[in-house]
């Protein structure tokens, strides 16, 4: 209640006015919030059953109820309250000191989060799978050939104009060389074949 009332002031002209007795409070009672938070957890004390909260869980839950949550937000974000950053900074990293960075990831995602890290699970399988069936496919392909067998200048024959014959073809097919090579036959209708 005395941070409370310390705090919520109706107007800004009455934060620089606040009294000395006022910031004095206010550091006390954040100091307390910090000492109680700070002390260490006793499992000799505290047997309780599997699931049951702690004693920081309760202590935790309780500053929830009272609001004090919600005080230490504002104190941290707003402007003029910055005097109290390294208070608030020290209180916020004892709140979460039992806790696992990865399971309150996992926690404030709600169930949406988990059926997303599910879906991107499957999508991450699928997508292994596919890329070894492709790799698998492609030891199966024959290698292939490159038909390519070369160019060669004829010295001595010409072509169109003054210049060498360029023959595309590999050596061995040179015997059979004839300009018409590689050039689709001429068909002669069935009535102008010869008997």
């Amino acid at each position: 209640g005395g941070l409370q009332g310390a705090l919520t002031a109706p107007s800004p002209q009455d934060w620089e006015q606040r009294q000395e007795e006022d910031t004095l409070l206010i550091e006390r009672i954040l100091l307390l919030v910090r000492n109680v938070l700070h002390v260490p957890p006793d499992p000799t004390e505290e047997q309780g059953v599997d699931g049951d909260a702690s004693v920081h869980d309760r202590v935790l839950w309780a500053l929830h109820i009272s609001g004090m949550d919600d005080l230490l937000k504002f104190l941290a974000s707003a402007q003029v309250e910055q005097q109290w950053a390294l208070h608030v900074l020290e209180i916020i990293s004892l709140m979460f000191r039992d806790q696992n960075p990865e399971e309150l990831a996992v926690l404030g995602q709600g169930p949406a989060g988990a059926e997303h890290r599910e879906d991107t699970r499957e999508l991450e399988t699928l997508r292994q799978r596919e890329l070894a069936e492709k790799r698998a496919r492609a030891l199966q392909r024959p290698s292939r050939h490159s038909r390519f067998g070369g160019s060669y200048v004829l010295q001595g024959l010409k072509s169109i104009g003054d210049r060498d014959v360029v023959f595309h073809k590999g050596l061995h097919n040179l015997k059979s060389y004839s300009h018409d090579l590689g050039k689709e036959p001429r068909r002669v209708p069935r009535r102008r074949q010869a008997a």
